[in-house]
C-alpha cells in the first residue's frame, strides 16, 4: 500500500490496524489518495512569495481532494437526555469522505501550522471514532526530508534566480518586513563570521517560517509515541522534498496573482 508514494521518499506511518482497515474496508480510498498525492508538487516560487503561508500546491491538493468527495464536514455529537439536550460538541475536518458499506475516513492537512494543531486533531478523530463516526483518521504534513532539507531548498533558489539582495527578492513576491531586514543585515555586515546573503536569508526565513514549533514529521512523531489518538486507527503522510520543484519560474507567481485576484472578486461578491 502507497508503495509509489514510499519510492518518491514520502513517509507513511500506520496505528492500530490502519493498514488492514484501508486494504480491506477501504481499497477505494487509498488508491484516491495515491493518485491525489502522486501528483502533488510545490513550486519553490509559492513557498518564498507565500511567506510559509499555506502553498498553492497544497491548495491544489486539497482540491484533487475535493474533486474526488473528500469534502469539508462539520460533525455535530448531541447528548440527549429525555429530549433534554445536555451536551453538544462540533468538530470541522476539512476532508471527510462517507464510502458506501465501509464507513467513513477523515483527513486534515497540516503544512504549516503550530504543532498543538496535532493534538486537535487527534483528539477530534478520538472522540469521532469513540462516538463511531468515522473508521480512520489521516494526518498528511511535512515530513522529514522536506523539513530538514527546507534551508538547501531555499539557498537554491537564491543561487540559482542569481539574488544577491532584498530587491531581487522583491521579484519573486517577498517583500520582507523590516524586522527580517536588520536580521539579514546584521548577519552579513558582522565583523566575525559574517554570512553571504544567500546563507543568512536562507537562515532567517526558514527559521522564521518553519521552525521547530511548527507542523512537521518530528513534532507528529513525539505524539505517535505517546499515543495521542488511540485508539482510533491512524494513518500520518509525511510530503518529502522531492514534491519541491524549481523549473515553473515566473509562470508559478502568475498563479499565485490570478489567484488572489479571484479571492478578492469573492470578497467583494460577497
Amino acid at each position: 500500500m502507497f508503495d509509489s508514494l514510499q519510492e518518491r521518499g514520502f513517509q507513511i506511518e500506520f496505528t492500530g490496524h490502519s493498514r488492514a482497515i484501508l486494504t480491506v474496508d477501504f481499497p477505494a480510498a487509498a488508491e484516491e489518495l495515491e493518485k491525489a498525492l502522486s501528483v502533488a508538487t510545490i513550486p519553490i516560487e509559492e513557498i518564498i512569495a507565500g511567506g510559509g503561508g499555506e502553498a498553492k500546491g497544497t491548495q491544489r491538493l486539497r482540491r484533487a481532494l475535493a474533486a474526488m468527495g473528500w469534502r469539508k464536514h462539520n460533525f455535530v455529537v448531541q447528548k440527549i437526555i429525555d429530549g433534554v439536550e445536555r451536551e453538544m460538541q462540533s468538530h470541522e475536518i476539512d476532508h471527510v469522505k462517507t464510502f458506501e458499506g465501509s464507513g467513513t475516513i477523515a483527513l486534515e492537512i497540516e503544512w504549516n501550522n503550530k504543532d498543538p494543531f496535532y493534538d486537535r486533531d487527534l483528539e477530534n478523530y478520538k472522540r469521532l471514532h469513540a462516538d463511531g463516526a468515522i473508521s480512520v483518521g489521516i494526518i498528511v504534513t511535512r515530513g522529514r526530508s522536506l523539513h530538514e532539507g527546507m534551508r538547501d531548498l531555499v539557498r537554491r533558489f537564491v543561487d540559482e534566480r542569481q539574488i544577491r539582495d532584498f530587491d531581487g527578492l522583491i521579484r519573486w513576491g517577498y517583500e520582507p518586513t523590516s524586522k527580517q531586514r536588520t536580521a539579514v543585515r546584521q548577519q552579513v555586515t558582522r565583523a566575525r563570521n559574517p554570512l553571504a546573503f544567500r546563507d543568512a536569508f536562507a537562515r532567517n526565513f526558514v527559521g522564521s517560517k518553519f521552525g521547530e514549533a511548527t507542523t512537521h514529521w518530528k513534532k507528529l512523531e513525539d505524539r505517535i509515541h505517546r499515543g495521542v489518538g488511540n485508539p482510533c486507527p491512524l494513518v500520518f503522510i509525511g510530503l518529502p522534498d522531492s514534491i519541491v520543484t524549481f523549473h515553473e519560474g515566473q509562470a508559478a507567481l502568475a498563479e499565485i496573482e490570478a489567484a488572489e485576484r479571484d479571492a478578492a472578486g469573492e470578497e467583494e461578491a460577497g
